[in-house]
């Protein structure tokens, strides 16, 4: 198990391909799910130093706040609602360059103006969602190599 945490600079791409082999140092080898998804937000918050990075988990019908880094957030949020549910709902990868520009969006905090919500799929099957919300608004996203939306 990794100690610290080298935290790199330059461009997104090049902070995302340090910090992957990190995170798996992290996780390999460990078997609870809570103390993994709890090591990769905090990774993630300390490279990217984001205002919230967290998971919800599926649980009866519904999502569930789990490990995160950040300020409280919302406790649960049903499918299809706000970005976490409709990403959750469609199966896929949100970005939201803009929240307050989206139909629904649920204001856990008034700090965060733009976020993305990666599904977490397991067997074909949605079991949790990543979300990750900024202070800044983004001006453009593209796919960092090596990382898979879907």
């Amino acid at each position: 198990m990794a100690e610290d945490l080298s935290i790199s600079e330059g461009s997104k791409e090049s902070q995302y391909q340090s910090l992957l082999p990190q995170i798996k140092g992290l996780i390999t080898g460990e078997p609870d799910q809570t103390a993994n998804l709890a090591n990769i937000t905090a990774a993630l918050k300390e490279q990217f130093g984001w205002l919230w990075v967290g998971f919800y988990l599926v649980k009866g019908g519904e999502l569930v706040l789990g490990p995160f880094q950040g300020p409280i957030a919302c406790t649960r949020i049903r499918k299809g609602k706000g970005v976490c549910g409709t990403s959750w709902a469609e199966a896929k990868t949100l970005i939201v360059p803009d929240v307050e520009a989206f139909p629904g969006h649920i204001a856990c905090s008034s700090l965060s103006k733009s976020e993305i919500v990666v599904p977490v799929i397991r067997n074909g099957e949605v079991v949790g969602v990543l979300d990750v919300d900024s202070v800044d608004w983004i001006r453009s996203m593209k796919p960092i190599s090596g990382f898979s939306r879907r």
